[in-house]
């Protein structure tokens, strides 16, 4: 079968977040299943553009912006003749579609090539009442109604994506995020670390001046430990830097900037704890990678896999203040049984429910039955859950 992704980005400093992830590792276990592959996506980097991702081979140009928007408007005309040679090859088109220009044009190719698609939307498509929104919204919704399944993280972004397409739409179907399955974690993190990570975009919604704060109250009982925040800046890096200042954490707080994927989880897999300080956040790649390496995740209870991750006894979950993420960080600093306890019950909770092969398996299933694919309310698969 051959397999066509669409996402927006693909950038050294991981700017896109979870999307081009997700599209990396859905294409690469593809690959490993005998299906051929290809992503196509806008680059932006120091250098130019790899051939592939992993074992994903890669069709891409230069992201330039012709709009206003840090990701709306992102677009290159010779990627429009590469979607659609791309897309017309493919036996299966999967779009991971934002409201922007790059996702419009991959949806508009794939339905005036009369190709199958589904498409999966990341939590990024809510419901909105700007003119302008409403402006894109009636070129991008009927697009969106045209895919043959919406695939989503949780029941929040199917309630909030049901709004948005209205009623009548495609079946929408859920399709949990997942990773590949690490062990060996264990006994790396019975050491006694005291490295506290924030590995986020530097955005309002990813708090990472609560981090800060976070870091003040846990400085103050273990002064030893030390905090670093890596991700790319989307604006908070000024008030994250006077913060540091204001509360006499320099040498303790330290920012690192943006790192590649492949440097981002090992920063992971060498930090005693992975914090993340999200109130609103869908479904996190960089918390599950977490525990597929062995960290110890403190969360909020805003995550929208909190639930599942708190029964399972997997992740610190906290009400998101301050203090609450501090008591959180310190209790797994300075208990080693609930460490290793968090540590294994993470590596279940992956194999169980997040690891890329169980996703991989309802996506071919879902690919497989593209053509047979009812309207909403009719699927023909019915919506699975996270095990």
């Amino acid at each position: 079968m051959r397999v066509v992704h669409v996402v927006t980005l693909v950038s050294d400093d991981g700017a896109y977040g979870g999307p081009t992830s997700v599209a990396a590792g859905q294409l690469e276990e593809c690959a490993a299943r005998g299906h051929e592959v290809t992503l196509v996506s806008l680059w932006r980097g120091r250098s130019s553009a790899p051939a592939r991702i992993g074992s994903v081979p890669l069709r891409t140009r230069p992201a330039r912006a012709v709009l206003p928007g840090r990701f709306t408007g992102l677009m290159h005309p010779l990627l429009v003749a590469d979607l659609w040679r791309s897309i017309g090859r493919a036996d299966v088109v999967h779009v991971h579609a934002g409201r922007d220009l790059v996702s419009l044009t991959a949806l508009a190719i794939a339905a005036l090539r009369r190709k199958r698609f589904v498409a999966q939307t990341h939590g990024m498509v809510q419901p909105r009442r700007a003119a302008v929104v409403r402006l894109f919204d009636s070129m991008y919704v009927p697009l969106l109604r045209r895919a043959r399944g919406c695939l989503v993280l949780t029941e929040h972004e199917r309630r909030a994506l049901a709004e948005v397409i209205g009623a009548g739409g495609p079946p929408l179907l859920t399709l949990p995020n997942g990773v590949r399955t690490r062990r060996g974690g264990e006994p790396e993190h019975r050491r006694e670390g005291r490295d506290v990570l924030f590995l986020a975009r530097l955005h309002p919604i990813k708090r990472p001046e609560a981090f800060i704060e976070m870091a003040a109250r846990v400085h103050r009982k273990m002064p030893e430990t030390r905090f670093t925040l890596h991700g790319a800046d989307e604006g908070e890096l000024p008030a994250v830097r006077r913060l540091i200042a204001a509360l006499g954490l320099e040498g303790v707080v330290s920012y690192g900037g943006a790192l590649p994927h492949a440097e981002a989880v090992r920063a992971q897999a060498g930090a005693a704890v992975y914090v993340l300080p999200s109130i609103d956040e869908q479904f996190p790649m960089a918390l599950i990678e977490a525990l597929s390496v062995g960290t110890p995740v403190v969360c909020t209870d805003g995550c929208g896999i909190a639930k599942e991750l708190a029964r399972r006894g997997a992740a610190m979950v906290t009400d998101g203040s301050p203090q609450g993420l501090a008591d959180a960080v310190c209790e797994v600093l300075t208990d080693g049984q609930k460490r290793d306890s968090l540590v294994k019950a993470g590596h279940r909770a992956v194999e169980e429910a997040f690891s890329i092969g169980v996703v991989m398996d309802r996506l071919e299933e879902i690919y497989g039955h593209l053509g047979r694919l009812g309207r909403q309310g009719q699927p023909v698969l019915a919506p699975a859950t996270p095990r």
